[in-house]
């Protein structure tokens, strides 16, 4: 029983940085902005996290560093292909190079160091409780924190005008700029925004779940982020869902290659991708229900005067 509790526990703060980098990519994609650069933009930031977690000796400023990172790349991302209305896919795609190359260069000094020990967290007398103290009351704010964004992108995006306008803008642009709305400050604030997400997801990596600094220890996140969008078909909560479902498998290969089981480990590695690539091509299988959701302007530019 206290088996399952850690695993559990293991998969919530797997998910985690998969949850909220993938509600920001969601925000950017409600906007009508395809966001390929999410892979770069969370190696930045992972690395901006360690370095100011290393130096700074406080892991909120770790945080702090990672959503600033995440936010001013986006920044040129979103000036990049909301004004000058470079390709989303192409642009995204050089963001993700560039983030790579430009956190192994940055933290190559940190390559092999860990972080000191972090305190322990816990909920007052919850932490106590049999299988479900250990399983869900012992885990990082931020764990508990990526819930609590998730239901507030949800109230955000389907129960206030602000969330109504941010669709509006994903699905026809033009009506919402013959309505007064500023298009373009609109997708630029989505898209900054979903950046200092996947900032803070990035700074989760190497400040709580591995404190340390790998090269490439991202490790495809980005890329799993964006297929959840798909996955929870542009739904905040499936969002949830599908990031738990994706730390689940992860943690299960470690689980069972801990137990023993006699199986090449690259196979094992590679079990996360696969569940991953086979829930999407399920998904596939019904177009509609994917374009049922899906905004209709996403990844298309937008020219004031046309």
């Amino acid at each position: 029983m206290n088996e399952v509790a850690l695993l559990v526990a293991a998969t919530l703060a797997a998910g985690t940085p998969l949850a909220i980098a993938g509600l920001g990519l969601l925000l950017n994609e409600r906007a009508g902005v395809l966001n390929l650069g999410a892979e770069g933009m969370l190696l930045i930031s992972a690395v901006a996290g360690f370095a100011a977690t290393y130096h700074g000796g406080s892991e909120w400023l770790g945080f702090a560093a990672g959503a600033a990172a995440g936010a001013a790349v986006a920044a040129v991302f979103g000036w990049l292909v909301v004004w000058l209305n470079t390709n989303q896919y192409a642009t995204g795609l050089a963001v993700s190079l560039f983030g790579s190359g430009f956190s192994a260069f940055v933290g190559i000094d940190y390559v092999g160091k860990q972080l000191g020990e972090q305190p322990a967290h816990a909920v007052p007398v919850l932490a106590g409780l049999p299988f479900l103290g250990p399983a869900l009351f012992r885990q990082h704010p931020v764990v508990y924190a990526a819930i609590g964004l998730v239901a507030a992108a949800a109230v955000l995006l389907y129960r206030t005008r602000a969330g109504l306008v941010l669709r509006a803008v994903g699905e026809s642009p033009q009506s919402a700029h013959a309505l007064g709305y500023g298009v373009r400050r609109i997708r630029l604030a989505a898209v900054v925004t979903g950046g200092a997400l996947c900032g803070v997801a990035g700074a989760f990596l190497s400040v709580v779940y591995t404190p340390l600094w790998v090269e490439g220890m991202v490790a495809g996140r980005g890329w799993i982020a964006l297929a959840l969008t798909v996955f929870a078909t542009w739904r905040p909560g499936r969002i949830l869902l599908g990031a738990y479902l994706f730390g689940g498998v992860t943690m299960l290969q470690l689980h069972l290659q801990a137990q023993g089981v006699q199986m090449p480990s690259q196979f094992m590695a590679m079990l996360p991708y696969v569940a991953t690539v086979v829930v999407l091509v399920l998904i596939s299988r019904n177009p509609l229900w994917i374009r049922l959701n899906m905004p209709a302007s996403l990844g298309k530019p937008f020219f004031p005067g046309a």
